[in-house]
């Protein structure tokens, strides 16, 4: 038996999101990690343009989705797990057990109701390092990576692939940013180097990419390019160099654009705020919090 997934990427533009399906081709059994619902900021409109695409390849293919991954909190679009868990009603929702730490910083940060929950109960499953699972025939091995969040994990098939969120993006971008709340540079060294050390061979899966000027939209690379490459934490950069680097960056960002709107959803596993009296449910904005 192999440990070998196929994976199919839908780019949704607006973000540069890679949406992914895991596919175990022995068993047509499959994961769906990091979707996407469209979101309209200046007229607060959603929509499922781009996880039917998802659902249009799972129908057209025959697959059985049995998970729907997170690789952690996003802060730049919305995620469409909600709406495919109702979809497909026995597919497990899954995120690392970071996302309790998330979920207690921003019920503060936006005032939620009392009575939302900061367990990751929203959740069907919060995956912890080291944890394995399947899709299909396929073993997956959970790997925590925090630093741009506390949530952060990758998701490790052998030999094969892995899964990195935003840990680190395309060789020519770099890594993600380490300033929201409890990030750390630190630990985002740490987490990217353990993802290092695997084998060179590798495939990279990342969720994010902002190509510079003359390069096309790209979401996969590999181990060894990574450490050859990768213009922030290739194999000649030190610890030092890297969290000096990265801290001034940080330090220079804006917030990303659908950051307050995204994590109030993402927080609920997907799910819109609750619906107020008169029906309708609101992306709340707290004023004057944020640097910049």
């Amino acid at each position: 038996m192999t440990n070998k997934a196929k994976i199919e990427v839908f780019p949704e533009l607006d973000s540069a999101t890679g949406q992914m399906i895991i596919v175990d081709e022995q068993t047509k059994k499959c994961a769906i990690l990091d979707s996407v619902l469209n979101y309209t900021q200046n007229n607060g409109r959603t929509s499922t343009k781009d996880a039917d695409k998802l659902i249009t390849y799972i129908k057209e293919n025959q697959l059985e989705p049995e998970w729907i991954l997170e690789t952690h909190i996003h802060a730049d679009h919305l995620s469409g797990a909600h709406y495919l868990k109702g979809i497909y009603p026995n597919a497990k929702t899954a995120i690392g057990e970071g996302a309790k730490i998330v979920q207690k910083t921003f019920k503060t940060i936006y005032n939620l109701e009392h009575s939302f929950p900061t367990d990751g109960s929203q959740f069907d499953k919060l995956f912890i390092d080291g944890e394995q699972f399947n899709i299909g025939s396929l073993q997956v091995r959970v790997i925590s990576t925090p630093g741009h969040t506390p949530a952060c994990v990758s998701y490790y098939i052998e030999n094969d692939s892995v899964f990195v969120g935003d840990t680190m993006f395309m060789p020519d971008v770099g890594t993600a940013r380490c300033d929201f709340p409890n990030g750390s540079a630190e630990t985002l060294w740490t987490s990217m180097k353990k993802i290092l050390e695997l084998p060179e061979t590798v495939k990279v899966y990342v969720c994010h990419d902002y190509p510079p000027e003359g390069r096309n939209i790209n979401f996969f690379t590999t181990i060894g390019e990574q450490r050859l490459r990768n213009k922030h934490i290739k194999d000649s950069v030190t610890k030092d160099e890297f969290i000096k680097m990265r801290t001034e960056r940080d330090a220079t960002l804006k917030a990303p654009q659908l950051l307050l709107p995204s994590i109030q959803v993402n927080i609920r596993a997907g799910e819109l705020p609750p619906k107020e009296d008169n029906g309708v449910a609101y992306i709340k904005i707290p004023l004057n919090y944020l640097k910049q």
